[in-house]
């Protein structure tokens, strides 16, 4: 469900930038006719994405929390869709610009918010690797739920957006540099995790491998 929604919201906001970006350089070049013609035959498909990007990213704030950042864009969001249904209603060139600015910069915070990490709380009583007792793969365990569990999944399967980890056939050097320096659309944790934690939590990972 979250996977699918989360996809939903990705098309959503690109199509709707996509849409807005037509029509603001229509009305800024004085195509009026062809604006008139455009939002006519994008009037439906127009409110079903809107729809289903405001939907989807409610659903979406419901799952992963807000930030300061997600707050901004929020707000951005919600300011802009005035500006520009008057900037357009009245023909205002400086509206409709306004509001596509908007946008534009309400996705380029929510792509720093998804880059941005939090230090989160690690389990202490599994983490002093000077106790007789250390088990590095429950220390990985507890890096992993409090960093990992959101986009993987518990135990490495049915995450919201992350690969299946049980079936991965990367190698421990790979691993490594995937937690430290990120891939795909998967940040890197170098900066937040200390080695200990990283070589931890791809321990955790490996031992999840069917």
């Amino acid at each position: 469900m979250f996977k699918a929604l989360f996809y939903t919201h990705l098309i959503s906001v690109n199509l709707f930038l996509l849409i807005y970006l037509v029509k603001t350089i229509l009305l800024v070049a004085n195509k009026n006719e062809a604006l008139a013609k455009f939002t006519k035959i994008n009037k439906v498909p127009e409110m079903i994405i809107s729809t289903l990007f405001l939907v989807s990213g409610i659903y979406l704030l419901t799952q992963i929390g807000t930030t300061t950042l997600l707050i901004v864009k929020i707000v951005i969001v919600l300011v802009s869709i005035p500006v520009a249904i008057i900037g357009f209603k009245k023909g205002n060139k400086l509206l409709a610009v306004l509001s596509l600015l908007m946008i534009i910069a309400a996705y380029g915070l929510a792509e720093m918010n998804k880059k941005k990490i939090d230090k989160q709380t690690v389990d202490v009583a599994v983490s002093n690797t000077n106790d007789a007792n250390y088990d590095v793969i429950k220390h990985g365990e507890s890096v992993y739920t409090a960093y990992c569990q959101n986009c993987h999944g518990k135990g490495g399967t049915n995450g919201a957006v992350g690969s299946d980890l049980t079936t991965t056939q990367a190698d421990e050097a790979t691993k490594l540099a995937q937690i430290k320096n990120g891939a795909g659309s998967m940040p890197g944790f170098k900066n937040v995790l200390n080695e200990q934690e990283i070589i931890a939590v791809a321990t955790y990972v490996e031992s999840l491998k069917k």
